[in-house]
């Protein structure tokens, strides 16, 4: 919810800060986390008017009127409120609303979202509902025009498409602060006309491009990708992953998601090596509901880089002030500076970092890790809805992989999970074949993966095999939320499960369930584009626990399997994926044979 800006409260701030007028609030005798001196300054008082802060000082008696809030710090630590760089609010399985409701009493008070999930199913129109339900809320939202839609053009059709005017259009909404990650980063080393208009056109409009390069080669077409304007990333995992993206100009983005852990290897790049910390970034990407509610969001990450052995101090500016330079927006959040928006966060230890009172524009949002902030639920259009249309009721023999003629057994291609990562690892197994069908190797944990076309009801499945689940009953998982173009991805060791799992799917209208022996063990309902609930957060992350637990009831022990599971399909990180195309080689980006 926008507040008046610094040309608009300058002169009340002044007044407060000299003494000639009133605060609405004052925070008193906390310990100042200054994040542009790298300083503890202990017995500060911080003065707030017109939702920015006017004054922060020694002793601000002088700006208490007779209507001034105090609010009594205690010797707290008085943090900035904590800003996620990269993220995307559909990984919540909420609604924007939703996701501020949650985050909100974890210390998050600014986000920048890339909405490209709802954009790959109902295009511009998606993400200006996202866009539109940002604005409305207390905490600074900023949206992210989505760059790749669909995220790799030839190998994959999602259920809309983003050319340069829609980005055009896009950078002139009031919320959008740049463009979301170019996942096209062949597309850019080879200066795709598409990639390299949507770059200059965020360029001209003076904001910020987001950076996906997911690939280890740090060659030429690394350079190349730089060259192209990206200005961070988010996809390193390995110390010299985050190195050569600092040295070359970029902001390396370490993440801490649900299944994402690329934090504690790439932080040696400052604990280890001594870089300068300015130009690294905290970021979550995707947080699931369960884990939003239970474990945290940005605290969580802020917690994890200070267990690494990064200072305290220089954990929280890679989370606040080092966001806010990045995006262009020092002058708004990411300190506790005059003039800045009243974005605080007050907590008794650093290291640990319990979120006790959290302030956004000046108001008290959340204590002791309960909101407290009114927040009425966003509600969504019927065209946001209905949008799983399979086209047929799906059989058993729709999953069937029949073998080359004459094959008493085959060689295939296998897509390896690799637990806590986005990549994968291309594999090959030997099946055998009966009947003219290629079967699974339960014993060697080779299941079956298929992509259901589910935007055009087209009726059409497309199969292949997944290792690294270690499902053991027979089972299917399926899911309407598939990175990047969310068509339905099935993964099942029984067929006849895997046909109850998709048609169930299509009749609720889309989301997760898990089905064994034909009954249903759990289903996450996500009706909003097929990735969204419009329920409470702490609702859906009770049925997102129930569904974590179906899948360990099947045999599965990956932490946070289901994030692995929604990757299966996203043609833009290596080594193998799954498409409505077919099998795709994402080291060579082309489609190759399912068998070898």
């Amino acid at each position: 919810m926008p507040i008046p800006d610094w040309s608009q409260s300058a002169p009340r701030l002044i007044d407060v800060a000299t003494g000639r007028g009133s605060a609405d609030c004052v925070i008193r005798g906390g310990r100042w986390v200054n994040v542009y001196s790298g300083e503890i300054i202990a017995g500060i008082d911080i003065a707030i008017a017109a939702g920015r802060i006017a004054y922060v000082g020694p002793d601000a008696s002088h700006a208490i009127g007779e209507a001034t809030r105090i609010i009594e710090a205690d010797g707290r630590y008085m943090v900035p409120g904590l800003c996620d760089a990269h993220m995307h609010v559909e990984s919540g399985m909420v609604t924007v609303t939703e996701f501020a409701r949650a985050v909100i009493p974890h210390g998050t008070t600014s986000m920048f979202i890339d909405p490209h999930e709802i954009a790959n199913v109902l295009g511009l129109p998606g993400v200006k509902l996202m866009h539109d339900d940002a604005a409305s809320l207390p905490i600074n939202v900023r949206v992210q025009v989505p760059s790749c839609v669909p995220s790799a053009p030839g190998l994959e059709n999602a259920g809309a498409e983003l050319g340069v005017d829609d980005i055009r259009e896009a950078l002139t909404w009031p919320q959008t602060c740049g463009l979301g990650e170019v996942m096209n980063f062949p597309g850019v080393a080879t200066n795709d006309p598409k990639m390299l208009g949507e770059i200059a056109a965020t360029q001209r409009a003076n904001k910020t491009v987001g950076g996906h390069y997911a690939s280890p080669d740090l060659g030429l077409m690394f350079h190349g990708y730089v060259a192209g304007g990206p200005a961070d990333d988010h996809e390193g995992t390995r110390k010299l992953d985050a190195i050569a993206r600092v040295r070359q100009g970029m902001r390396a983005m370490l993440r801490l998601g649900s299944a994402w852990y690329d934090v504690a290897e790439q932080i040696k790049a400052v604990t280890e090596d001594g870089l300068d910390p300015r130009n690294f970034i905290l970021c979550t990407d995707d947080s699931h509901s369960g884990t939003l509610v239970h474990d945290g969001h940005m605290n969580r990450v802020v917690r994890h880089a200070i267990a690494q052995g990064l200072d305290p101090v220089t954990a929280i500016q890679m989370a606040t002030l080092n966001t806010a330079q990045h995006f262009g927006m020092e002058r708004d959040i990411g300190s506790i500076t005059p003039g800045r928006r009243a974005d605080i966060v007050l907590t008794s230890d650093l290291p640990t970092l319990p979120v006790e009172l959290v302030l956004a524009a000046g108001e008290v949002v959340a204590e002791n890790g309960r909101l407290t902030a009114d927040i009425p639920a966003a509600n969504y259009p019927d065209f946001a809805r209905g949008t799983v249309r399979l086209g047929k009721t799906l059989r058993e023999a729709d999953f069937d992989i029949s073998a080359p003629k004459g094959a008493g057994k085959v060689r295939a291609r296998v897509i390896g999970v690799i637990e806590n990562q986005a990549p994968t690892r291309a594999l090959e197994a030997e099946l055998s074949v009966a009947d003219g069908v290629v079967a699974m190797d339960g014993e060697n944990d080779v299941c079956q993966i298929a992509l259901v076309e589910r935007h055009r009801g087209t009726g059409g499945v497309v199969n292949g095999f997944v290792s690294g689940f270690g499902y053991d009953q027979p089972c299917a998982v399926a899911s309407t939320v598939a990175h990047d173009s969310h068509h339905m991805i099935v993964v099942g060791t029984s067929k006849s499960d895997m046909a109850a799992a998709a048609n169930h799917l299509g009749k609720v209208g889309g989301g997760v369930t898990v089905i064994s022996r034909g009954r249903v063990l759990a289903t996450v309902e996500l009706p909003i584009a097929g990735l969204m609930s419009d329920e409470r957060a702490e609702i859906v992350a009770e049925k997102a626990a129930a569904m974590v637990a179906a899948m360990q009831a099947c045999g599965c022990r990956l932490n946070n399997a289901y994030m692995q599971h929604s990757l299966l399909a996203l043609v833009v990180i290596p080594q193998i994926r799954i498409s409505d195309m077919g099998i795709i080689d994402v080291t060579r980006f082309e489609k190759v044979d399912l068998f070898v």
